[in-house]
């Protein structure tokens, strides 16, 4: 019994060099391509979800209308797109993040649901809010107001449903209009010396 309660005093006390030892050297999948821990998702996913459960707001103070949607597909558009994607067109390097940021606009493979158009837009409120520690989610409290947050969620939960054609607009990614390639630099010389010819050879006529 002396051993026994001795191994676990000593596994008490070796403990934190242990963990310490293994922070030092290098060896925690700290980057993006690192394979996760163990059970990683479940030990993050697990707070984070009673945390929102306990502080989310169950109805929104705004109603669903053209005007909040519309409000909020620009919201959308200048501050969640480029990780988020467009209407149409993923994000270039969402996916890339860890955990990847999904993508709002794409139907999931079963069922009729677009993005999180199945989460309570109280609950997307809380992410936009308060972002999400560890990941590529910022908190927006102090960049945009409480209104804007509520618009961009309701947007989000309608996202499986017609919007509003200026909403949709706002939404929907295009690749900038290529520019049109630039004249040869002795294009404009070589016009003036033909016009600078024209009266002389009038003049012999």
């Amino acid at each position: 019994m002396g051993k026994i309660l001795l191994g676990i005093i000593l596994g008490f006390i070796l403990a934190p060099f242990v963990v310490l030892a293994y922070l030092e050297f290098g060896q925690v999948p700290v980057a993006v391509a690192d394979t996760p821990f163990p059970h990683e998702r479940l030990i993050t996913h697990v707070p984070l979800n009673a945390r929102i459960e306990r502080e989310k707001i169950g109805t929104p103070p705004i109603p669903v209308n053209e005007a909040n949607l519309i409000a909020g597909a620009q919201i959308y558009r200048d501050d969640c797109a480029v990780c988020h994607g467009y209407h149409g067109l993923p994000s270039r390097f969402g996916r890339h993040m860890y955990p990847s940021a999904p993508p709002l606009w794409e139907k999931h493979h079963n069922g009729d649901v677009v993005g999180v158009s199945d989460d309570p837009p109280g609950e997307t409120y809380w992410k936009a809010s308060n972002g999400i520690r560890l990941t590529g989610m910022p908190a927006f409290k102090d960049a945009l107001t409480d209104t804007q947050l509520w618009q961009v969620s309701l947007l989000l939960a309608n996202a499986n449903k017609p919007l509003p054609p200026a909403a949709l607009g706002l939404l929907i990614g295009k690749a900038p209009a290529a520019a049109a390639p630039a004249a040869p630099a002795s294009t404009a010389p070589a016009a003036a010396a033909t016009k600078a010819k024209r009266p002389e050879q009038a003049s012999k006529l």
